[in-house]
């Protein structure tokens, strides 16, 4: 095979699957993993990927980079719910308690399935939703059995969510059962991260106060790096996604006693 015959179908493989990594490049072709560093390389230059520790990812994937909340919502729509659907059966549906929910596309999924859900029989019992995610807010301010709080302060417009030192403090007031909490990035050494600080602050204000932390992250998110670290894998239980980690990221994960369940 041509180098830029192999060079061509190695594009495609990170467009594809969001992430390649060296050695199983090399394997897939029978080539050392020098020549697949200077094909990364070569690709890198003209823009076809970028080079990160092990490997290569879209040339899009830069640490700032982030999406708005529409765009990300029209996104591997059947893989967020599955990826909600495990989430809400975390969620017991015959006794009181409390949650709090996240800004995401997966997060909001999981507010559909709330709002879908049959309220308990006894009308006295209600589950407190927490949130500071204006659209989650809205599927959820009228529905029955739901008791809905929502945390205060700046919207970011590009996710619709409340930010700053207001929403923090008032996250730091508050200890959920549970957190849902979304990452654009979970990595085997630098965790869990986001590309904004503001965000990044207020989602690890989440992760501090929750009695049960909850990770939702498609694969698509896994093994990514963004600005912002906002949590470790030891600072997770659960890692709900839609396939399987890893191998590196599998380790960390299990080093780490965080549950992975694959949706």
């Amino acid at each position: 095979m041509f180098a830029e015959e192999r060079q061509q179908l190695i594009s495609a493989l990170v467009a594809e699957r969001g992430r390649v990594s060296v050695t199983d490049l090399a394997d897939r072709f029978s080539i050392t993993t020098e020549t697949i560093r200077r094909d990364l390389a070569a690709l890198e230059v003209s823009g076809n990927l970028r080079r990160v520790h092990g490997g290569a990812v879209p040339s899009d994937l830069l640490s700032t980079r982030e999406e708005s909340i529409l765009e990300r919502a029209v996104q591997r729509q059947e893989e967020k719910l599955r990826i909600a659907n495990a989430a809400l059966a975390l969620i017991p549906q015959l006794t009181t308690g409390s949650v709090l929910l996240d800004a995401g596309s997966t997060t909001e999924t999981l507010a559909d399935l709330l709002a879908q859900r049959t309220p308990p029989a006894n009308g006295d019992d209600e589950l407190v939703v927490i949130t500071h995610a204006i659209p989650i807010a809205g599927k959820l301010s009228s529905t029955q059995g739901i008791a809905l709080q929502i945390l205060g302060g700046r919207v970011r417009g590009l996710t619709q969510a409340a930010v700053g030192q207001s929403t923090v403090e008032a996250a730091h007031k508050l200890r959920p059962d549970i957190a849902f909490v979304g990452a654009n990035g979970i990595h085997a050494t630098f965790g869990l991260s986001t590309p904004d600080p503001e965000e990044a602050a207020v989602k690890a204000a989440f992760v501090t106060s929750a009695r049960r932390v909850v990770a939702l992250a498609d694969s698509s998110k896994l093994d990514a790096e963004t600005l912002v670290q906002f949590a470790t894998l030891k600072d997770v239980d659960t890692l709900i996604t839609d396939s399987e980690p890893s191998a590196e990221l599998a380790a960390a994960l299990a080093d780490a006693g965080v549950d992975v369940v694959i949706a």
